[in-house]
């Protein structure tokens, strides 16, 4: 595994991460996910993503239980805040800011989090005043550093103005072979202001690593065929992405790699890219993930990636 400098931060993070959406506490198992973070720290995995809005405080509370024994310096630990946790509880203001991070403590079983990030931009509440507020927690050492996820460069903007408060160290966007939106202006505003990518989705939820064909059916045990972790994959299995994937497959054939790995090679070609998160129910897919660590691709191989990819717009 290598590392990587996230933003201006003192943290090194492991080039692959590992994530809790849609699995730790929901749709795997509790002997699995053990089992995946196991194996993620032996495979030199050493940061952990969550939010308090994956399974409503389900992913913190299992990430609480299994971290509670393991050295605090061995990981870094991030989670985030915006979504709602009840109807009155949701957003970036002060009160929430100070409410939802004593709450995620908790369940996490720690005293702070390394990064703490806003989930989404809130309109509804000042800059300024979420800014001082990340400022406080910072203060009274509940969070290390923090950072934001799909915030646009005007957002980014607005924060890097407000005088006399801690900046963001990180950015967390969609990013992927087949969703390029960040490399336009949300990669350079960063890369100019000491922040970082920690991208999710780098598999396009799955897509990416092959197992899904045009006109077919999910297969039974794959996160599309789940209740619980398909119901955003629409976009991902439409025939035209199907048939774009197939066409990436001859180049990791070519490689002798696995298409997870050419993939996440793929992200971690863009050096503002510090890590990307992956999801696993089973070990033998981090073992994969993890492999892509310090793989590098040919400007050929990037060249035929972006003919096969052409001018899709998964969007669309």
């Amino acid at each position: 595994m290598q590392y990587r400098q996230l933003g201006d931060s003192d943290l090194k993070v492991s080039e692959i991460s590992l994530g809790s959406w849609l699995t730790v506490g929901l749709g795997v198992e509790r002997d699995a996910a053990d089992a995946c973070l196991a194996r993620a720290f032996e495979l030199g995995i050493n940061l952990i993503d969550t939010a308090n809005v994956y399974g409503m405080g389900a992913a913190e509370t299992v990430l609480g239980e299994q971290l509670k024994d393991r050295p605090r310096d061995s990981y870094v630990l991030a989670t985030k805040l915006f979504f709602p946790m009840s109807p009155e509880d949701k957003g970036l203001s002060r009160a929430q800011i100070h409410k939802q991070i004593d709450a995620s403590l908790k369940r996490l079983q720690t005293d702070h989090v390394d990064l703490y990030q806003c989930h989404r931009y809130d309109s509804e509440t000042p800059i300024e005043e979420t800014m001082e507020a990340f400022a406080e927690i910072i203060a009274a050492g509940k969070a290390r550093y923090i950072g934001f996820s799909e915030w646009g460069p005007a957002q980014i903007q607005a924060s890097l103005d407000v005088p006399n408060v801690k900046k963001f160290v990180s950015s967390q966007p969609q990013y992927s072979i087949l969703w390029r939106r960040p490399e336009a202006k949300v990669i350079p505003i960063c890369r100019d202001n000491g922040m970082s990518q920690i991208v999710w989705s780098p598999l396009a939820q799955g897509v990416l690593t092959g197992k899904y064909e045009p006109g077919k059916p999910p297969p039974a045990d794959s996160r599309a065929a789940s209740p619980e972790m398909g119901g955003m994959m629409d976009r991902w299995r439409k025939d035209e992405v199907l048939q774009t994937v197939v066409k990436l497959k001859p180049i990791a054939a070519d490689l002798g790699i696995s298409m997870a790995q050419l993939a996440l090679a793929w992200v971690l070609r863009e050096q503002n890219v510090a890590s990307a998160i992956i999801g696993a129910s089973r070990p033998s897919q981090i073992e994969d993930n993890c492999a892509a660590s310090d793989m590098k691709l040919s400007a050929e191989t990037l060249a035929r990636i972006d003919a096969a990819v052409g001018d899709l717009n998964p969007a669309a």
